[in-house]
């Protein structure tokens, strides 16, 4: 296969623009604030022709979809960009925003008018052209959206975005911009929080870290000092009681019909981010810490919140004294995980005009040595993090940030010094502030920016429900997750046989139960035949039936409680409780983030002007589905 690049530069050679010698004499080399180039692809056995002007950000009339006198008749850029006042909604209920749109004059040429080589039912020429464009993207080496999304590097929609419309894209910084390993990261979270504990009296000399106790979207219910995994409408599928997991029955026992509401937050703790493994890994431990007797007795008498606001205070001060963060900032390459493709992936949603920025929890000191180890290397002509982005805002303190307002500072120097300020302005640095200062600095409401986070409620939730913002959440553990999906694609159909053929066997014998049951008080079955079986007949094969069902649970039991093992052996699957049912975590995806991806680079595998489209939810009562790659 030829180079993508050269392939395309071969394209463009062998079919040049429709343009006298004197026009071609008057077009400059391609320059930087063109935002795009001159092409002309014609497809084998295609009667479609398309010729693409570059549209120049130097003509804001080019851009805005207008007239414009700078440019002759024959020189009048084939696209306008829609813009925000001439913008409306599609049918799906999307802004039109930054679609590209063909100018009326050359669209009649192109056959809008019905006259030329676009004449035909659409849907043929749509057909042709849709498998056209298949052929001519693997021939360029670039992967459809469909191939994309069905990926451990997906970007996965539930709710539809047209990236196009979006102006503004702000991003966290920890495990969202910079990805630590987890086992380091935390690991040392964990060692300086454990180090607290002992100073308070604590024995924890023989206790180490294991983050394979706890995934993400687990709830930690501090009065009971369990760990829980909950379905989406709240009920309570698996427990863990300390560092052991609790049988079914003893679930049951415990908790009942109680549910999971995460708004009674003195009982229940969500965990949210990565951020939140040793957290959970410290209190699991000491629970069981404290059910053996070995909590000291000069600590008072200690319940399980109790205990959980003591390991709580411990690892905050782990986060707040410095050390931990003196340590990563010393040698990050123990820390964070290197993705050479980050950078790019903003540096193309920048040059498609989209203004990022960066608002971020953490100090300017941190920040600027953590983005600095994790970008500039990567980045072309020597450029540097900060030029990516329109304003960065550290010690943000969300989730206030999107709730009420701060003070605003702005950092002077590179020593961190700060001074007050009362309006955010363009290629700032600054501290504090508010989401409220931020859409009136860049005169951009709501759904014209896109929030990516990797914190469910902090960046998720709170930008959505305050602000209307769209949303992205980051969750690194998709990939594993995929990964472990596909390699138990043979026992998952396994156990579903089984429980189908449980199934069909369960039906007949509540029908021959409903007929004896019928018989014993004088009425005659549902059916004939039913009706003329002989009482043994009868009872005889019930006896059989239902011996093969209690087989079949000997069978599905075991595989059903080790599905989800390849990816956590304790908890199962991240986006499942049970083996059909969606988890709380995926519960609160669906509610609050539009998108969701394991990592910001993957938007390198889709373009700035990506439609992306919720898929069909299915419906218990659906009898066809119509998703594309079903």
């Amino acid at each position: 296969m030829a180079d993508p690049v050269e392939l395309m530069r071969r394209i463009c050679l062998c079919f040049p623009p429709r343009l006298s010698p004197t026009q071609r004499s008057r077009v400059p080399p391609p320059q930087p604030q063109c935002l795009g180039v001159w092409a002309r692809l014609r497809f084998p056995g295609s009667a479609l022709s398309l010729r693409c002007h570059a549209l120049d950000a130097s003509k804001p009339s080019a851009v805005r979809g207008e007239p414009s006198e700078e440019y002759d008749d024959d020189e009048e850029p084939y696209f306008s960009v829609t813009s925000s006042r001439l913008s409306e909604v599609d049918y799906l209920g999307e802004s039109t925003k930054g679609d590209l749109n063909v100018r009326r004059r050359h669209l009649d040429a192109l056959g809008g008018n019905g006259k030329s080589t676009l004449h035909g039912p659409i849907e043929e020429i749509a057909w042709k052209e849709a498998r056209q464009a298949e052929t001519l993207l693997s021939d360029l080496g670039i992967a459809d959206p469909l191939t994309v999304r069905n990926s451990p590097r997906g970007i996965f929609c539930t709710r539809t975005l047209n990236l196009r419309s979006i102006s503004v894209i702000g991003y966290d910084m920890d495990y969202t911009l910079i990805h630590y390993n987890v086992m380091a990261w935390e690991g040392r979270a964990y060692d300086y929080g454990m180090a607290n504990l002992k100073s308070m009296g604590f024995l924890v000399d023989d206790l180490e870290f294991d983050p394979d106790l706890v995934i993400r979207g687990l709830i930690m219910d501090k009065v009971k000092g369990n760990l829980v995994k909950a379905d989406r409408f709240g009920y309570i599928k698996r427990v863990m009681h300390g560092t052991q997991m609790l049988p079914t029955r003893a679930v049951s026992e415990i908790y009942g019909r109680e549910l999971v509401d995460l708004r009674k937050e003195d009982t229940w703790e969500f965990l949210n981010t990565l951020f939140s493994v040793s957290e959970a890994v410290m209190f699991m431990q000491m629970v069981d810490k404290l059910d053996q007797g070995f909590v000291p007795a000069e600590l008072g008498p200690l319940d399980y919140k109790g205990l959980y606001n003591a390991v709580s205070k411990a690892l905050f001060r782990a986060h707040v004294e410095g050390q931990l963060k003196s340590e990563i900032m010393a040698e990050p390459e123990r820390f964070v995980e290197p993705d050479p493709e980050l950078p790019l992936a903003l540096l193309d949603q920048k040059e498609a005009g989209k203004r990022l920025l960066l608002i971020t929890n953490s100090d300017y000191h941190y920040t600027n040595k953590m983005m600095n180890h994790a970008f500039n290397r990567f980045l072309p002509n020597d450029m540097g993090w900060r030029d990516l982005f329109e304003m960065v805002i550290v010690s943000a303190r969300k989730p206030e940030f999107f709730q009420i307002s701060h003070p605003l500072y702005e950092v002077v120097t590179e020593d961190g010094l700060l001074r007050p300020c009362f309006k955010a302005n363009s290629g700032g640095l600054y501290s504090g502030g508010s989401a409220q200062m931020v859409e009136k600095s860049l005169d951009i409401h709501g759904d014209e920016i896109l929030y990516v986070g990797d914190h469910i409620f902090t960046d998720v939730s709170q930008s959505k429900v305050h602000l209307r913002w769209r949303t992205a959440l980051i969750c690194r553990e998709l990939e594993d997750e995929f990964d472990a999906l596909i390699k138990s694609h043979a026992q998952k159909e396994k156990l579903v046989t089984l429980i189908q053929q449980k199934e069909i066997v369960g039906d007949l014998f509540n029908q021959l139960r409903l007929a004896l049951q019928r018989r014993t008080n004088s009425r005659p079955a549902q059916t004939l035949a039913a009706t003329c079986m002989n009482d043994q007949e009868l009872t005889e094969s019930m006896q059989k039936l239902l011996i093969v069902m209690q087989r079949l649970d000997e069978k599905i039991v075991p595989l059903l409680e080790s599905d989800g093992e390849l990816f956590n052996k304790r908890w199962g699957w991240l986006s499942r409780a049970g083996l059909w049912d969606k988890s709380h975590l995926t519960r609160q995806i669906e509610k609050y983030a539009d998108i969701y991806t394991s990592r910001v680079s993957n938007f390198l595998h889709y373009t700035p002007f990506m439609y992306f489209r919720s898929q069909e939810q299915t419906l218990a009562h659906d009898v066809h589905s119509y998703s594309r790659d079903q």
